[in-house]
């Protein structure tokens, strides 16, 4: 695949359209730049003459790897060598042009001395720089060592996965790093924003470990619908069984999966069922009555038995019941959404070899934020090819500006509900944004329901999704309604969804006529499948996605196909959300440029797909009987090993001989290091069960933190297995005062929440300010930003068009 032709307007139209990026990350942290190269940004890749490591590393096809293609798509690439006084005019005289600088050498390292990080940022005060790390620029981690099975580990995900009474399952993929890139990208524009706003670029200190226990599952913060507002800290030791919260089932041709949440889904099973007696109690509308049935479950087993996942989703679809097959990642490739979407296009690879990747993880303005070009071949330095018109120089002030929050003075209108719908407009309100959540008691939001105290106003896990907001209670199915929202949208910039689609609009409120309203106004979307295809009306949550989407059939044990081990994770909601807000900021620098606001869309199975890519693009060649080679780069034994005392795990993995002879040195077994039958990795790979049992017998004479921190100080890859409450009083945490502890006045004892999403220089952490209750605040913004009369707020209210909330003492 070429370049896409664009004409000038279209190229106008991308949102980051004349934004320069230097791109001297490698590895799957590349990839931050591919999305903003996608978002129109010119990224330029700066590689040594011999071109960096990791275009040879991973799975590769023609010599060149699948990985490095996935990462680098839509960017240029070109030679310097550092290390010599012409390599380093030419680099610096790249930078000269460039708003935004990424780059991720090892802290401390040679190449990172020779980079001096911290003298560009003093001759470029204007440029925003993002230092990517696996665990910070600064403290007594820094030098520890990480892998995707390591991240898993400390950030408490791991604990979460796997089969009660079993040892804790990795899931599939490099999940860790996928989703700690568009935490990349989002703090990145963010620090961009603020650089527009006051001049002053950043220094962002970015943690590949804080990213991932923010985006993949975090531990503290906001839950599904179906755990009823259980959150993490709350479940026992082990893998607590969920399995009955998004069942599976076998039938006819494998399996199915449901999701039975609100009341009026329950109502649809029931009548799918045939009415049974045995379930007609009006008890059973209730979550936990139905989780506590030991005959329900067995009961619609027996009904799926004999029919084919089709027939099953068609009927789930008819009575309202979210269902979704188990497909295999084949499968999932193959069906009419993914092609009708054009979700993956060919691209080249090498001569004579091309793959499909995923084109984009957003649509804009109804259109995909796509490949706009191949992985870049290396070129060599052109001074005329990297010209750029002047870049802005920051403000000349001897006094270091206060920090800000970039966002202040935007107002939010957020119809989002459950995780993603949470999330999105959550990062908005940490940033400054003011954020109006509106909501209905004749639909609420699922993450408002309880199932431990089912009177409680106030749930941790909904606290976590929604500080610093503000509930408007509104009935939007009325005339005096819709006639509120408009008057809301006129003096709005941000309106987030997460309905199923063609929700919004049946009731009036699509782009178009909101924006002839407000042309300023942007409208981000996020569903399951996407807005457009045979799929986009489906219902959906994130295990539904999951299955739908080719992960939940991955996520098992060896040979156990089905071991389905994903009911407790919560994913890809965070990481979605992420993608919107990228899509959102975006759009916002884009409309200081035009003036004009647009859309954003994001498909959760697209984001999930994309995690896949390599693996896609190996799994088709293949299929060509084309010839690959190398591995995987999450496939890194040696895994998760048991230690002394009670469900205590450790991971450890060896990405190659310097790990091995390291490991080796640890665990006292210089017989295995002199092992010539060991001494590579296809070796190492034929002797697992010989290696595993030396390990193992190390490993479970200790207790974790011991052979972890052995293990690091040799260099060694290896993570403790914590638990979410283990989390705030593990000393990294602590050190990068990961976590603040909150009050709410309507929750008994105070707890955890995340702080900021990286170390900054400008960016101000975010502010602490308690989630609402549906409806507080919905006098005052009636009063000033409607500027409606108090006999007119309370005749609204009486009407049922304005909701309120109950009076409570706070």
């Amino acid at each position: 695949m070429m370049a896409k032709a664009a004409t000038k307007r279209e190229a106008d139209a991308l949102p980051l359209n004349g934004v320069r990026v230097i791109d001297l990350a490698a590895g799957p942290m590349a990839a931050i730049g591919r999305i903003l190269a996608e978002l129109g940004a010119d990224v330029i890749r700066v590689e040594p003459p011999e071109g960096a490591v990791d275009r040879r590393e991973g799975l590769t096809a023609g010599g060149v790897s699948l990985g490095f293609v996935a990462a680098n798509l839509s960017k240029r690439a070109v030679a310097l060598d550092l290390g010599t006084a012409e390599g380093r005019d030419n680099f610096v005289a790249l930078v000269g042009t460039a708003d935004i600088l990424i780059e991720n050498t090892r802290p401390g390292s040679a190449e990172a001395k020779l980079l001096d990080v911290p003298g560009i940022g003093s001759r470029h005060p204007a440029l925003v720089i993002l230092s990517a790390s696996d665990f910070g620029q600064e403290g007594s981690y820094r030098s520890w060592q990480a892998t995707g099975p390591v991240f898993h580990a400390l950030s408490s995900e791991l604990a979460r996965s796997g089969i009660p009474g079993r040892a804790p399952l990795l899931p599939p993929g490099d999940l860790p790093y996928e989703c700690a890139v568009p935490q990349a990208a989002f703090v990145v524009l963010a620090a961009y924003l603020n650089r527009l706003k006051t001049g002053y670029g950043d220094q962002l200190d970015f943690s590949v470990l804080d990213a991932v226990s923010q985006t993949l599952d975090p531990g503290y913060g906001i839950f599904g619908s179906g755990t009823g507002g259980i959150t993490g800290a709350m479940l026992p030791r082990g893998r607590p069984e969920a399995r009955h919260q998004y069942p599976i089932f076998p039938c006819a041709d494998g399996y199915i999966r449901i999701c039975i949440l609100a009341a009026r889904q329950w109502r649809g099973m029931f009548e799918w069922m045939g009415q049974p007696e045995e379930f007609s109690d009006p008890s059973f509308n209730s979550m936990p009555v139905r989780y506590a049935s030991k005959t329900l479950l067995p009961a619609i087993a027996r009904l799926f038995a004999n029919k084919t996942r089709a027939e099953l989703e068609a009927a789930g679809q008819h009575y309202g019941v979210p269902t979704a097959g188990v497909l295999s990642l084949e499968e999932a490739l193959a069906t009419e959404q993914v092609k009708d979407r054009k979700v993956f296009v060919p691209v080249d690879v090498a001569p004579g070899i091309s793959a499909p990747f995923p084109d984009g993880v957003m649509e804009i303005d109804g259109h995909r934020a796509g490949i706009r070009a191949p992985a870049p071949a290396l070129a060599d330095w052109q001074p005329q090819d990297f010209a750029a018109s002047a870049k802005p120089q920051a403000p000349e002030s001897p006094a270091i500006p206060q920090r800000q929050r970039p966002l202040a003075g935007l107002r939010v209108l957020c119809f989002g509900v459950i995780v993603v719908g949470a999330e999105q407009s959550r990062l908005l309100a940490d940033l400054g944004a003011e954020v109006i959540k509106i909501e209905n008691s004749e639909f609420p939001d699922g993450s408002r329901q309880a199932m431990q105290n089912q009177n409680a106003l106030m749930l941790s896990s909904y606290a976590a999704g929604h500080r610093n907001k503000r509930s408007f209670g509104l009935n939007l199915r009325t005339p005096e309604g819709k006639a509120l929202l408009h008057k809301l949208v006129g003096q709005a910039d941000i309106i987030f969804s997460n309905f199923k689609p063609g929700t919004l609009e049946s009731l009036g409120f699509d782009y178009e006529s909101l924006s002839a309203i407000n042309p300023r106004i942007i409208m981000v979307d996020s569903s399951a499948f996407g807005p457009t295809g045979p799929w986009s009306r489906r219902m959906g949550y994130g295990p539904l996605v999951r299955a739908s989407a080719g992960f939940t059939a991955q996520w098992c044990y060896p040979g156990e196909p089905d071991s389905f081990s994903d009911a407790l994770t919560v994913y890809p909601d965070h990481v979605a959300a992420r993608v919107g807000v990228i899509g959102t900021l975006a759009l916002l620098i884009r409309r200081q440029r035009t003036g004009c606001g647009g859309t954003v869309s994001v498909a959760q199975s697209e984001v999930m797909m994309s995690h896949m890519a390599a693996k896609i693009a190996a799994s088709v060649l293949a299929h060509e009987g084309k010839p690959l080679g190398g591995k995987p780069e999450f496939d890194a034994p040696w895994g998760v090993f048991a230690c002394a005392g009670d469900d205590e795990w450790c991971v450890v993995t060896v990405r190659g001989d310097a790990d091995w002879q390291a490991l080796c040195g640890v665990i006292d077994r210089p017989d295995l290091a002199a092992d010539q039958t060991l001494a590579t990795a296809a070796g190492r790979d034929a002797q697992r069960g010989r290696i595993d049992q030396a390990v193992g017998a190390w490993l479970a004479a200790r207790n974790p933190q011991e052979a972890m921190t052995l293990l690091q100080s040799a260099g060694v890859p290896a993570g403790e297995m914590l638990r979410v409450t283990d989390l705030p009083e593990f000393g990294y945490f602590k050190e990068r005062e990961f976590f603040c502890k909150v009050t709410h006045p309507l929750i008994p004892a105070p707890f955890y929440l995340e702080n900021a999403p990286v170390k900054s220089k400008h960016l101000a952490d975010p502010p602490q300010n308690p989630a609402p209750l549906m409806g507080e605040h919905t006098v005052e913004i009636a009063r000033d930003l409607l500027g409606l009369s108090p006999d007119e707020i309370a005749q609204l209210i009486e009407k049922k068009i304005l909701e309120t909330a109950p009076a409570v003492s706070r």
